[in-house]
């Protein structure tokens, strides 16, 4: 039987859902000496977290944030899929909270702990110290090891969908390839950053309509995005059952028997044209104009339909023409229904998911390394023939010197005097030594060819790797991706609800809300509520749109996870 709870305000009951609040010894929040021998004999899972009060606490600005965690249902989430991580001090519920946190605070990486004071970080957290690198890191080993990062990213996009569902009717699909630098041999992939092939691990993500991130996927060994795509949209099918969705994507994706058979999918498709197309006449571009989500749009457009595969698919073609009127742009998109400024706007606004990439690899370092481990990838997975590679080089080198043999003897026949040799034969004579060389570089390109054919394409991947045929390890790499997800939505859910109330929120929402969550605040604890009064901003201006914040986060009924404790939110000051 569990040991009696030593606080009356903490004894094991229910929260919103099935969580129960674990038993405590401790009484004492600065001193959690009890519930850490606890953990030790095997007898807790996750410590309660005990609140002290303080004034002007350093970074309590960012349990802002907590309300918007909780209603992603993330909390629910992660204890029905991974359930436990045994016996701890930093159980489960602790770790996920200190990692979402973390995050929000840009400590972009569990070594960043090591420029915080354990025990600061501790009282965002309710502990008297918060874990520590090694204690973080191996945490996420264990919760790796499980192997359940997939369905943990499933079911957050589940409730995504169930609570945002209205801007899901179009999905934008990118690919952002990570950099890897190690020591390892790992496939490479062209790096748009560098513009040179790169060993690399390529992630695909799924972002709505307004921007914002739905789920990842991971790559098998770079796959392109006609590869990925149908991946991709199996699980945009299994989130969106009998829904019709629209997915946008770039070149990348160019291929009309993939639009043909998503379109029997029931997806349609927008993307760019990709190669050569016919130029319009400009006569036959107009200005167009539409008002999509409160702003005027006004392109100068026009449209035709065009066919492929034969004419058996049909497409309909939106073609942009430049202000200089000097570039056309032409989308492609299976919408029949769409104005041409609305297929014109969808397609541009793919600059939010690279904004989004943009944002995370320097707020949340996306890109970052998380471990060096590495696992096996499989060696039956075809890949470019070396052989094959280098006898193109070879092939290519013979074709460029019987050219210029060519045009030697082109050149020689031009400017032959007539006079000293009248015929054919005598010219051959007198260029013999020519004709020679012609005729075996002739021949060794036509030996160069006849091996070429001979030679596969394409060969496993474990006949041109020496040694095992691996991959960096995915599952520590995706969990923390999710982390990162689940803050920026957190942190979207914020700048959300303080748009009404900043004038700047399109320049500086996003800086205003950081600036508020890194901020310190006063903690003040009572028997239900846990009151966070946040530090004033540099402005008045800014002070009352996070003030305005509170309100609204004052509305949603939220409990600090692992106790009965109200959340209140209020900034010095203000009314």
């Amino acid at each position: 039987m569990a040991p009696p709870s030593a606080n009356p305000n903490l004894s094991a009951s229910t929260l919103a859902g099935d969580e129960e609040i674990p038993f405590t010894l401790d009484t004492d929040p600065a001193n959690r000496s009890l519930d850490r021998l606890l953990a030790c004999l095997g007898l807790l899972d996750d410590a309660v977290p005990l609140f002290r009060a303080g004034v002007r606490v350093p970074r309590a600005g960012v349990l802002l944030a907590l309300p918007a965690i909780i209603d992603s249902g993330v909390l629910d989430i992660v204890r029905d899929i991974y359930g436990s991580i045994g016996p701890a001090f930093y159980g489960l519920r602790t770790t996920l909270v200190a990692m979402l946190l973390m995050a929000l605070l840009r400590i972009k990486r569990p070594e960043g702990l090591k420029e915080h004071l354990p025990e600061d970080l501790g009282r965002l957290l309710g502990l008297d110290r918060a874990p520590e690198v090694k204690t973080l890191r191996r945490k996420l080993t264990r919760l790796a090891a499980l192997g359940q990062a997939a369905a943990f990213g499933r079911a957050l996009a589940q409730k995504r969908v169930a609570t945002r569902g209205a801007v899901f009717g179009f999905l934008y699909v990118d690919g952002h390839v990570r950099v890897y630098h190690g020591k390892h041999t790992l496939p490479k992939t062209h790096v748009a950053q560098m513009r040179r092939a790169m060993p690399a691990t390529s992630d695909y993500w799924v972002n709505d309509a307004a921007g914002e991130p739905l789920f990842v996927v991971t790559a098998e060994a770079n796959a392109g995005m006609v590869k990925m795509l149908p991946i991709v949209l199996a699980e945009i099918r299994t989130l969106l059952p009998g829904r019709r969705v629209t997915v946008v994507f770039d070149r990348g994706g160019w291929s009309p028997k993939l639009f043909a058979t998503l379109i029997d999918q029931g997806f349609d498709v927008l993307t760019y044209r990709k190669g050569r197309f016919p130029r319009i006449a400009k006569r036959r571009f107009h200005i167009r104009t539409a008002v999509i989500d409160g702003r005027e749009r006004r392109y100068l457009l026009t449209e035709h339909k065009v066919r492929f595969l034969g004419g058996k698919l049909r497409l309909r073609q939106v073609t942009l023409l430049s202000d200089d009127g000097q570039h056309q742009t032409p989308i492609l998109t299976s919408r029949m229904d769409l104005s041409l400024v609305e297929v014109a706007f969808r397609m541009f606004e793919r600059w939010r998911q690279e904004n989004f990439f943009k944002y995370l690899r320097q707020e949340y370092a996306l890109d970052a390394l998380v471990d060096y481990q590495v696992e096996p990838a499989n060696p039956e997975r075809d890949v470019p023939n070396p052989a094959r590679k280098a006898l193109d080089k070879e092939l290519a080198k013979a074709r460029d010197a019987l050219r210029r043999l060519r045009v030697t003897y082109g050149m020689a026949a031009f400017a032959n005097p007539e006079a000293l040799r009248p015929t054919m034969r005598g010219f051959k004579n007198a260029h013999a030594h020519l004709g020679k060389d012609i005729g075996v570089a002739m021949r060794r390109v036509a030996t160069l060819e006849q091996r070429r054919a001979k030679m596969p394409a394409r060969v496993p991947v474990g006949q041109v790797v020496e040694g095992p045929v691996i991959k960096l390890a995915t599952e520590r790499k995706l969990l923390t991706n999710l982390f990162k997800m689940l803050a920026y939505q957190a942190e979207s859910d914020l700048f959300r609800l303080v748009v009404p109330h900043y004038k700047r929120a399109e320049d500086e929402g996003r800086t205003l809300i950081q600036s508020a969550l890194n901020g310190s605040a006063t903690i003040e604890v009572t028997d239900k509520e846990l009151r966070i009064t946040l530090a004033p901003l540099s402005s008045p201006h800014r002070t009352r749109a996070i003030a305005a914040l509170c309100v609204e986060m004052d509305r949603r009924p939220a409990m600090f996870p692992g106790t009965r404790l109200r959340l209140r939110y209020a900034v010095e000051g203000a009314p």
